[in-house]
């Protein structure tokens, strides 16, 4: 056989066999007296063989991997491997289904937020909200919320969400203070009853996470970064507020360790 009829009978193209000939997978038959390569039997054997391993899934360096093993060990070895791999991404595949899933019904149900996909917990308080207020403070709570919900671990992202399901029905009144505050100074005496209002707006249990350490290149100065002057200072007395009225356990780490921050 010439190359492009044991090409055709074995699935491949002619490309892939001088390929694996390049490779070391596939042994250099006898050459004919024109110079042509001749393919036998056990070449077509051996090809198809490689066309079978690399539809598994295993690249090319397993192959010549599993070929060069006469006791058939490492072959058995690198299909344990790959099965437990697709194991891996069959799981994964499933939980995103499962998302999938929940996200098309709340698109067809019309109650699909325009920060999603989002997670199921920010999705439920997001509902439990209402209307956006027209305030571009409520703007910027629920994105920030929507960047936590991502970057946030996912078992601190449920403390945090179930905590939020307990700010009080005051959340207007504070963003109108924290409004008012967008062309003020830091000391205008306006921050500390937005800092008050906002503190009595929300959980003791938000004290649990570590205020947001400014300069540390975090999500704290993008979250700041975007805040007037007088709103960053009313935010940041609001939270250490609440922090007093919390005894922080020891231990408390941070999202990267223990308890976690706050809006950061």
């Amino acid at each position: 056989m010439r190359i492009g009829e044991i090409a055709a009978l074995v699935g491949v193209t002619p490309r892939a066999v001088r390929h694996y000939h390049h490779l070391g997978l596939l042994p250099e038959p006898a050459r004919l007296p024109n110079g042509y390569r001749a393919y036998g039997i056990r070449d077509a054997v051996l090809l198809a063989r490689v066309r079978r391993l690399t539809e598994l899934g295993l690249g090319l360096d397993e192959v010549r991997d599993v070929l060069a093993d006469d006791e058939g060990q490492e072959l058995v070895d690198v299909l344990e491997e790959l099965d437990a791999d697709l194991a891996r991404q069959e799981a994964v595949i499933h939980e995103r289904r499962a998302r999938l899933a929940g996200l098309l019904a709340e698109a067809r149900a019309g109650r699909l937020t325009a920060e999603g996909p989002v997670s199921p917990e920010l999705a439920a308080l997001l509902a439990g909200v209402g209307e956006l207020p027209d305030s571009p403070m409520a703007v910027k709570d629920r994105e920030i919320l929507a960047l936590l919900d991502t970057v946030v671990p996912a078992e601190e992202r449920e403390r945090l969400m179930r905590l939020m399901h307990e700010v009080s029905g005051s959340a207007g009144e504070v963003y109108g203070l924290l409004d008012a505050l967008a062309d003020a100074d830091a000391d205008d005496p306006r921050v500390e009853e937005a800092a008050r209002a906002l503190a009595s707006a929300l959980p003791d249990g938000i004290g649990g996470f570590e205020l947001p350490v400014e300069g540390s290149g975090g999500l704290a100065d993008v979250f700041f970064a975007d805040l007037a002057p007088a709103q960053s200072a009313a935010v940041r007395r609001g939270l250490e507020l609440v922090a007093e009225r919390f005894e922080t356990p020891e231990g408390n780490e941070g999202f990267e360790g223990g308890e976690g921050r706050g809006r950061e």
